[in-house]
């Protein structure tokens, strides 16, 4: 009988596990996003390369961590459960062990997503951690090369299918609905009482349309009154221009409002719920000043 690999290999086992299942977690992610309705779509940041170390070290550490707490329970509490309830180690305890250490946390990282979602990140947390439990109990001796192999063929796998799907339009990659300026004309709302309103022969109306005034957040910064991210309210008169640009993510709504400083405004939403939206602060943030048509307003 093989003996039991030592403690600190296991470990190290477990979290080359759990880096691969983030990486490709990570792949997942970023082909869904693409396929989303995000301003961002279009591309990221070059800077998030210069933080790539950072996040390595991050996710070595949090690797650790959940190994020694989720997956090194879950695989000795399996053979614990083999030999007390069928006489020798066995396993398919793992994965139900698994399904039970990983329940609260499924749950809470499933919050406010109803039954269904937190059904299938349950079922995605037991995956997660099933996977290196199993190879933690394992007794084979050379086993770091195939799991280092085989997860590169996975990453690689995943890659490659991700990037011919959304190339291929079987995963059909978002863009901003085409726009002409018969389609802006209307009134779009903020839903928070906010609304521009424009009429087909140039003229805009603002009623309490958010601003991002930079020079007044930095005041509020300073002196400890804000956090860079509130509107100021513009109400007023103006006139509007649209431009197609190049492409679909490229057209703007050009906003001129006496007394009201506004950027271009861009164009998102869907082909059947267009939207008009700003960047709050720095557009790597995400943060958006969201409009869309208000019900009968066209």
């Amino acid at each position: 009988m093989k003996k039991k690999r030592l403690f600190g290999l296991s470990l190290l086992l477990s979290i080359l596990t759990l880096l691969i299942e983030a990486v490709i977690a990570l792949i997942v992610a970023v082909v869904y996003g693409f396929t989303q309705e995000s301003p961002n779509a279009g591309g990221g940041s070059a800077l998030f390369i210069f933080f790539l170390p950072v996040l390595a070290v991050f996710g070595i550490a949090v690797a650790g961590a959940l190994s020694v707490v989720l997956v090194f329970p879950t695989a000795w509490l399996s053979d614990v459960l083999g030999r007390r309830f069928g006489g020798r180690e066995a396993w398919w305890w793992v994965p139900a062990v698994a399904a039970a250490v990983s329940f609260v946390p499924g749950v809470a990282l499933s919050a406010g997503t109803g039954p269904a979602g937190i059904a299938v990140v349950w079922l995605l947390t037991t995956a997660v951690i099933t996977v290196p439990a199993l190879l933690w109990r394992s007794r084979r001796e050379r086993i770091f090369g195939p799991v280092t192999l085989w997860g590169l063929v996975a990453v690689v796998l995943t890659a490659v299918v991700g990037g011919v799907g959304l190339a291929t339009g079987v995963f059909p990659e978002y863009r901003p609905p085409a726009v002409t300026s018969a389609d802006i004309v209307g009134r779009w709302s903020d839903g928070h009482g906010g609304t521009l309103t424009f009429t087909a022969d140039g003229r805009v109306s603002a009623v309490g349309v958010g601003v991002d005034d930079a020079d007044t957040d930095a005041d509020a910064d300073a002196d400890g009154d804000g956090d860079g991210s509130e509107l100021d309210s513009c109400t007023g008169q103006g006139t509007w221009a649209y431009e197609p640009g190049r492409g679909a993510w490229s057209q703007v709504v050009d906003v001129t409002v006496d007394l009201c400083t506004f950027d271009y405004w861009n164009v998102g939403g869907t082909e059947s719920r267009p939207a008009l939206y700003q960047y709050i602060g720095d557009p790597d943030s995400g943060n958006l000043y969201r409009l869309t048509r208000a019900s009968g307003g066209s």
